[in-house]
Order: C-alpha cells, then sequence, then structure tokens
C-alpha cells in the first residue's frame, strides 16, 4: 500500500466530514423527491433534519468530477477503462459507461452479446452456481473501475444476481431546520389569460401562473463521505489496484468540495474549514496534487500489470430503434404485410 495510505491498512472504513455553509445569505433548496418533496425528517429527541443530498445524487456529482465536456474522460486521466458505446438507426452518437444511469448495465452496453459473452466468460459467472466476487471485481475493474467504485446492479444480465455495493458513498443532511416558503408568477406579457395560443401546441401552458416555492434555513449543514475499505480489501486486487481505488476516491471527494457544491440554482454551497476524518487521529487526506500523481502512477502499473483492458476504451456498436416503430422495421425487414 501507497505510504500515503499506509494508516489505513487496518481501517475497515474512513469516515469524513466537512462542514458547510451556503455561498451567500441563509437559504437553500434542498433535493426533492417525486411525489415527496424534501425529505425532512425527526430525530427521536424532536431535532428536525432535512436531507439536502442523497446518496445516489452525491454518487452521480463524484463522477462527474471525471468526466469531460465531451462526456469522456478527462485526459489527465487518460489510460482509466470504461466503455463506449456508437449507437445507430433511430440516433447517431456515443454514450459510455461514465455518464449512463446504470454504468456498466446501461441496456446499450450489456445488450451486446460478444461484451456479455465475454464479461460471463472473465467472470466465471454461471446460473445456479455461486458468484466469485473477487473474479466479478476484477472483470468490473478490467473494464471500469468507475462502475465497481460507485456500484452497479448488473439486473440486465442473465438472472440479475450481481449487485456490487458502493465503495464510496456520501449524502448531505441539514440539523435544525426551517422552512422559508416564497413564491412568484410566471407571467404571459402577450396574453395574461392564456387564450392565445399557437395552433401547433395546445397544452396548458400559456398565460401567468402563479407557483409557491419552500426553501430552507439551518442550523448546521454537514456533508459525509463513507470509503469502505473493508470491500475493497476484499476483492483481493493487489496493492497498486487498490492504492488506486483509494486516491481516485479521495480525488473526487477534493474536486467535489471545490468545484461541485453548486447543485441547484437556489442551492450553492461551500465548505466551511478542512476535511475532517472521524475515525482515525491525525489523519490528513492527501492534497489534490499529491492524489493526481499517485492516481496517475496506479493507471500506469494497472495496465501493465494486465489488469487493464487493452485498449483501455472499450468500443462497442450498437444498433437502436424508437420503441414504437420495432414491430414495424422486422415487418419491412421480412417482406411481411400488416393485416388490419
Amino acid at each position: 500500500m501507497d505510504a500515503m495510505f499506509s494508516q489505513l491498512e487496518k481501517l475497515e472504513r474512513l469516515l469524513v466530514t466537512v462542514k458547510l455553509k451556503p455561498a451567500q445569505g441563509d437559504r437553500f433548496q434542498p433535493t426533492g423527491f417525486a411525489d415527496l418533496g424534501a425529505a425532512v425528517y425527526q430525530l427521536p429527541d424532536g431535532t428536525r433534519k432535512l436531507l439536502v443530498e442523497s446518496p445516489q445524487s452525491i454518487a452521480n456529482r463524484l463522477e462527474q468530477t471525471i468526466i469531460g465536456d465531451d462526456n469522456d474522460i478527462i485526459p489527465l486521466f487518460q489510460g482509466l477503462p470504461y466503455v463506449k458505446v456508437k449507437l445507430k438507426g433511430a440516433v447517431d452518437t456515443f454514450t459510455n459507461s461514465l455518464i449512463e444511469a446504470h454504468r456498466i448495465n446501461s441496456p446499450y452496453i450489456i445488450s451486446d452479446a460478444s461484451f456479455k459473452q465475454r464479461f460471463l466468460d472473465e467472470s466465471g459467472y454461471q446460473k445456479g452456481k455461486p458468484l466469485d466476487w473477487r473474479k466479478i471485481a476484477a472483470v468490473l475493474f478490467k473494464y471500469d473501475p468507475n462502475s465497481l467504485m460507485h456500484g452497479v446492479f448488473l439486473a440486465n444480465l442473465e438472472d440479475g444476481r450481481i449487485k456490487a455495493p458502493r465503495i464510496i458513498s456520501g449524502f448531505i443532511e441539514a440539523t435544525n431546520v426551517k422552512e422559508v416558503v416564497s413564491g412568484g408568477v410566471k407571467n404571459n406579457p402577450l396574453d395574461p389569460t392564456g387564450t392565445i395560443r399557437a395552433v401547433s401546441y395546445d397544452k396548458d401552458v400559456y398565460g401567468n401562473v402563479p407557483y409557491q416555492r419552500v426553501e430552507y434555513t439551518a442550523e448546521s449543514i454537514y456533508v459525509y463521505f463513507n470509503l469502505d475499505l473493508s470491500l475493497i480489501q476484499s476483492y483481493g486486487l493487489g496493492d497498486d489496484a487498490t492504492d488506486l481505488i483509494i486516491a481516485l476516491a479521495l480525488y473526487k471527494i477534493r474536486v467535489f468540495l471545490q468545484k461541485g457544491l453548486r447543485l441547484r440554482t437556489a442551492c450553492d454551497l461551500l465548505p466551511e474549514g478542512e476535511l475532517a476524518v472521524t475515525n482515525l487521529k491525525d489523519y490528513i487526506i492527501p492534497s489534490t496534487e499529491k492524489l493526481v500523481t499517485c492516481i496517475i502512477d496506479k493507471i500506469e502499473a494497472c495496465a501493465k500489470a494486465g489488469q487493464f483492458a487493452s485498449p483501455a476504451v472499450t468500443m462497442l456498436e450498437t444498433i437502436v430503434h424508437l420503441k414504437d416503430s420495432k414491430k414495424t422495421a422486422d415487418v419491412e425487414s421480412s417482406g411481411s404485410e400488416i393485416q388490419e
């Protein structure tokens, strides 16, 4: 294990936190959930708490720290594997496992018969037999370490038994919260009544529309991160791969805190103090610069050891169609007629 992480060798998890504050003023807008709104809850002693950012959202935001404007990996970390797909047919574009909602389990990826079979063979995955998690982890690490780091549920693979939990997770919560209720109106400067409408667009979006909004103030806001070191070690990937995962996770935390805390228009936060490790006295998270050096060195080491796909970016091609057009396309290609 790298000297930067030697203190972590016998630690089960690294627990990190830092206090946050609104960049301006006192109000902030939390994440909202469909049919629920903001997640306000109470502790047994009556303290009112608020989930400002969920673990699933934090995972997405951590992933963004190494994705460039072109949706590929940033040049700094080229050589880190991922899967890229050329979509052809109904659309003509690219996607990849770094940006897909289900990472390597994306149907655009796992539907590729050749890649799917390669994954099954290399992971030793067979129906009706126990999973070999070390092999599975090695294959996920080979094709996309970020899928292994941020968790993946391979529901689209055979009988869907592979569910790798997040190695790095996080959330933001606020304490002693109070609602701030305000509102506004969407104005139609041409016709407030909404009776003048475009002939080709008759949805009810015209006129003046008043609305209510709820923001919050809080006594304190904290972001928490949990790096599961025991899970990394259980995969048996070796020192270089273990160091790479740890360094990459800590790098993502640092960059997220430096650049990624404008969560929404009305939720712009800033760190108030330094990162604090709560379960290891006197351990200081390495600087961004030191982590970058470590990551680049470990990418090279893992590639030389044959732990990465070669080339690092696995290129696939997937034919896509519009949902309601598949039956028509199949009929047309077979020369059959549709009977009314």
